[in-house]
């Protein structure tokens, strides 16, 4: 297969993927950062009875009158938040209020405590009222079968406190994406693990996850294969039996004597939709399909791999899950000038640099190895050169992609 643009490979992978129809119903407490299965309606009115919207006095408004001097009420009992007045309000009578509290039959309209004067059980006005003062009507925030939020929603702390108040103790949410996630090489150890001479420790596993969890899915550490068909073919025979929605390999998809990914893919059926991306880094990139299980082998070079799955993986997930859509590319202002480009998109890592009075500055660092993980940390977002793009100056327009959460996503059993 030749190398196909960015755009082109983007579309096959993320833009034809349609969210996982499978639900699942939480507790409401776990249920923050997911996206909602159904459309949810309120199973309650809210509030449930006419409420006081101020301290005061609940009165009847006619008692009062227009003019001044008011007359005197009897206070002839409380209404508090959880206590309700049981009797019902007679001409010449006044009750104590609290805000939230149920306004009793017979009132009409609240005296806030301000304009009331307070002398053991009479109270008199210093301000008129007029009917429906200060009084929250049942119904006013919604009725019961109103609907509350539509299937695909975020569940923000908002969203959960409606749901809550619509009275539901658990909500449908879609499926998160199982994402199984297997480093390939002999080279490969576990952090903390003894470490040979020729041997580096399998940090992309770890940093791929973390994307995978960020974009709402759920990562599944396949650990690390050797450099043997047979067992990257046991990986991915048991993804398919865990009923992962990707497969990820890290390393061995590239022309290498040791880059087996694509002849145990070959092996299993797999059909690929491209191998080998216009992009630097990140070139040897991998996708396609397995039944309906999606498979991506990434690059092993630590920065090469953590940009192909930005860029690639996370989207896919975030597609998957059910997540709202963000554009590949945002729009910035290039802080420092930038030679012409060749024949590959270049993503080079750069720091974002806010501008209050319009699109942030994106400013290159100094350097771009894509074996150094150190360079790619630095970094919050990642400059986007296009394919034989010309010199460019400082000041000039530019793209790019952010490297941090857009938004935040809860941690999830």
């Amino acid at each position: 297969m030749s190398l196909i643009p960015v755009e082109e490979a983007y579309r096959l992978l993320v833009e034809d993927a349609r969210p996982l129809a499978r639900t699942e119903t939480l507790p409401l407490r776990d249920a923050s950062g997911r996206i909602l299965g159904a459309d949810l309606a309120s199973l309650r009115t809210q509030p449930a009875f006419d409420a006081s919207a101020m301290d005061g006095y609940a009165v009847r408004a006619a008692d009062l009158g227009d003019e001044a001097p008011f007359p005197s009420l009897r206070l002839v009992g409380e209404s508090a938040a959880g206590h309700a007045y049981d009797g019902t309000l007679q001409p010449g009578e006044t009750i104590r209020i609290s805000t939230g509290a149920p306004v009793p039959a017979g009132a009409d309209a609240i005296l806030i405590q301000e304009n009331a004067h307070r002398r053991d059980s009479t109270v008199t006005a210093t301000a008129p009222v007029v009917v429906g003062q200060h009084i929250r009507p049942a119904g006013i925030d919604f009725a019961a079968g109103t609907p509350l939020l539509t299937a695909g929603t975020v569940l923000t702390p908002g969203a959960i406190a409606l749901a809550a108040s619509g009275g539901h103790p658990s909500i449908p949410v879609r499926g998160r994406p199982r994402v199984a996630i297997l480093a390939t090489g002999d080279e490969l150890v576990l952090p903390g693990e003894p470490i040979g001479p020729s041997q580096i420790v399998a940090s992309n596993t770890f940093g791929v996850a973390a994307l995978v969890r960020e974009a709402g899915g759920l990562p599944l550490n396949c650990g690390i294969a050797p450099d043997r068909e047979a067992a990257i073919d046991a990986q991915l025979t048991q993804a398919i039996a865990d009923g992962a929605d990707i497969f990820v390999t890290i390393g061995g998809a590239s022309v290498g004597d040791h880059d087996l990914v694509g002849k145990v893919f070959a092996a299993h059926g797999v059909s690929l939709d491209f191998w080998k991306v216009a992009m630097r880094p990140g070139k040897p990139l991998m996708a396609g399909r397995l039944g309906d299980m999606r498979v991506v082998g990434l690059p092993g070079n630590p920065a090469s791999s953590m940009v192909a799955a930005t860029l690639f993986l996370a989207p896919l997930v975030r597609r998957l899950a059910g997540r709202p859509a963000r554009p590949l590319y945002r729009r910035g202002i290039l802080a420092a000038p930038m030679p012409d480009n060749g024949d590959r998109t270049d993503f080079v890592r750069a720091r974002i640099e806010p501008d209050g009075a319009g699109p942030p500055r994106i400013v290159p660092l100094s350097r771009q190895d894509s074996s150094l993980l150190s360079i790619y940390a630095a970094a919050d977002a990642l400059l986007v050169r296009p394919v034989r793009a010309a010199p460019a100056e400082a000041g000039d327009p530019c793209d790019y992609v952010p490297l941090t959460a857009l938004e935040p996503l809860a941690e999830h059993n």
